[in-house]
């Protein structure tokens, strides 16, 4: 696993613990959620440095998605 990879998981797992936290969802609807998300093709492509922020500020994309149908 390479670095990338690993602050790739951990941001999935925050955003996880979020969407549960904040939206009362499961795990399993949480994790449908941010795996079929544009948010996640972004975080998963290391020239959008999105991996390298804080959760709150990519779970912020990840609600506007959810909520308005794409990325603002």
């Amino acid at each position: 696993m390479t670095d990338f990879d690993y602050m790739v998981e951990g941001m999935t797992r925050d955003l996880v613990v979020l969407l549960m936290e904040r939206r009362h969802v499961t795990m399993a609807e949480a994790l449908d959620t941010i795996y079929n998300s544009e948010t996640y093709e972004k975080l998963s492509d290391p020239r959008s440095g999105l991996y390298f922020q804080a959760p709150g500020y990519v779970y912020d994309f990840l609600e506007k998605e959810i909520n308005y149908g794409k990325m603002q």
